[in-house]
């Protein structure tokens, strides 16, 4: 959510409870689930969250702030070549991607392969493993086409 909304309903009723960086909706949901509000700070910045927690465990809301700062400030984290390849793998219909078979060398027999675009020579087969930079960067999703392999995740 964002501050306004964080705020208006702090204005609403007075709080069940209040702490620093949290308080509870005085009117429950239904049984013992209330709305809880936070406002934290997550890699510097100040964010509000909304969620739902059931009060008849006194730890929900305290789990529930931990839950959010571990999911929101986890470090973006690279993937791996074999990450990215994995991935498309996994997301490659089953009609182009295979096995090499008896057409290739024996070496190379039994590895994965996948279709790929290359420029004047039209669609190729290709193992797997010997994808390019560009061609992984073309089999990727779009939000991670144009980006650095640090920035990949």
């Amino acid at each position: 959510i964002n501050e306004r909304e964080h705020d208006y309903m702090l204005e609403i009723l007075p709080p069940l409870f209040m702490r620093a960086d949290m308080f509870a909706m005085r009117e429950f949901m239904t049984g013992s689930v209330t709305s809880i509000f936070f406002a934290l700070a997550i890699d510097g910045r100040r964010r509000w969250f909304h969620g739902y927690c059931d009060l008849s465990d006194r730890l929900s809301p305290g789990c529930m702030k931990a839950a959010i700062i571990e999911r929101e400030s986890r470090p973006v984290r690279p993937m791996t070549r074999d990450e990215r390849l994995e991935h498309i793998w996994s997301s490659t219909h089953d009609d182009y991607r295979g096995y090499a078979g008896e057409r290739w060398p024996l070496a190379m027999r039994g590895r994965r392969t996948v279709l790929v675009y290359a420029g004047q020579s039209g669609t190729v087969l290709k193992l797997l493993d010997d994808l390019t930079e560009a061609e992984i960067a073309a089999k990727l999703p779009v939000q991670f086409r144009h980006l650095p392999e640090t920035a990949a995740a």
